[in-house]
């Protein structure tokens, strides 16, 4: 009599301990969401042409212009005119492979930087394609807030990159930025050769809710869920210029990536505190060039040939850091929707309530980005973005 009144106890304080658990409030990570602040004026250190190549590209009356940028001071860029060397049609990569680096390079250090233009002004610096190479859980530590232990791995990411002031459009899910890194192939590169070519930063806005509903839930690193989750229309921002170095690794190695939201950090690392570097990405690339994606609008592979070369002017983006709104479902969510199954009586799959669940509570927070929310990225030497959440519908 007294073992079984022990075991009602237990079960009693048991049911008790989910029961709290469950009802615990679910509290945002992130500090309240300060107003937006004042359009971006940045200022940054600008390579000299012996160490890297810096373009950017603007509109005129007549069409696309291309500059070798030498400073930006305060939002405003200041450069040589790239007109004399350029052919009709050409841009910056035109440019570089018709050339060469040492060509570029004397023109650029004898030209005098008599263009000037507010940086807001910049459109994306070259033509570029639309299916990319993406990294998943490519630094540890965003790993560890995502709760995924088995990667990093690669998908395909499917989108057109727009301008780095370009408007990203607001969804019915949950809206998250990343800042990453991105190689850009300037010429058909083969994965096993190396990393080579030049760099650009990337917003790799995803809808979290889509990702979630798509994602194999017992093998992550498959990349199901990703292409849904990162592709469409204005998910992929990208910076406003192209650098090129003439010795990639070292330009590399002092970068810091930096993002933040109405002008409060989130993102702060140095991009080689990532697991895979660029070398590694491009081997990982060849290793799933079989790999095919179901999607909302089809099927997608990574953009790599079946002899393991990559196309030009495809981008090769290097993952996040830790400070995304994401997180992993944690245990109150996991409770929670346990009891969403339980009430529904089995109708739905068990782990399809976890992960509406888990998407209801992260949208109760109100911690993902909203209308009128701006992202800026910011890294010495590469560039910025500054993304201002659009209402939904708007042009």
């Amino acid at each position: 009599m007294r073992l079984r009144s022990i075991f009602g106890l237990m079960i009693l304080l048991l049911v008790s301990a989910v029961a709290i658990l469950a009802l615990w409030p679910t509290k945002p990570r992130l500090p309240p969401r300060p107003a937006p602040t004042a359009p971006l004026r940045a200022s940054l250190t600008i390579a000299p042409p012996d160490e890297a190549l810096t373009f950017a590209r603007y509109h005129d009356g007549s069409g696309l212009r291309t500059m070798a940028v030498r400073r930006y001071q305060d939002g405003v860029v200041t450069g040589v005119d790239l007109a004399p060397l350029m052919q009709p049609g050409e841009d910056a990569i035109a440019l570089y492979n018709r050339l060469g680096y040492g060509a570029v390079a004397a023109f650029i250090d004898a030209g005098k930087p008599s263009l000037s233009h507010d940086a807001a002004t910049l459109t994306v610096p070259v033509d570029l394609r639309g299916v990319h190479a993406a990294a998943a859980t490519n630094y540890p530590e965003h790993a560890n807030e995502a709760k995924v232990e088995d990667g990093p791995f690669m998908f395909a990411k499917v989108a057109q990159p727009t301008a780095p002031r370009a408007a990203v459009p607001a969804i019915e899910g949950l809206l998250d930025y990343e800042v990453e890194l991105c190689l850009v192939t300037l010429t058909p590169l083969p994965a096993a050769g190396g990393a080579r070519g030049g760099l650009i930063l990337c917003n790799d806005i995803t809808d979290r809710a889509a990702l979630l509903r798509g994602a194999d839930v017992s093998d992550i690193t498959s990349g199901e869920g990703f292409t849904d989750g990162k592709s469409g229309r204005g998910f992929l921002p990208v910076g406003d210029l192209l650098v090129i170095p003439r010795d990639l690794k070292a330009f590399v190695t002092p970068l810091e990536l930096n993002l933040a939201v109405n002008g409060q950090a989130r993102q702060q690392t140095r991009v080689t505190q990532w697991i895979w570097d660029l070398d590694r990405l491009l081997i990982e690339t060849a290793k799933r060039k079989d790999a095919v994606w179901t999607w909302r609008e089809g099927q997608a592979r990574l953009p790599i040939s079946a002899a393991g070369i990559l196309p030009d002017r495809t981008l090769v983006l290097a993952g996040t850091p830790a400070g995304t709104v994401f997180q992993g479902p944690g245990p109150s969510t996991v409770v929670r929707g346990t009891l969403d199954w339980l009430a529904g009586l089995g109708q739905r799959n068990f782990v399809q309530s976890v992960i509406e669940r888990a998407i209801a509570d992260d949208k109760a927070t109100g911690a993902y980005l909203q209308p009128g929310d701006v992202v800026t990225i910011r890294v010495d030497r590469m560039g910025t973005l500054e993304n201002r959440v659009a209402p939904q519908g708007a042009p």
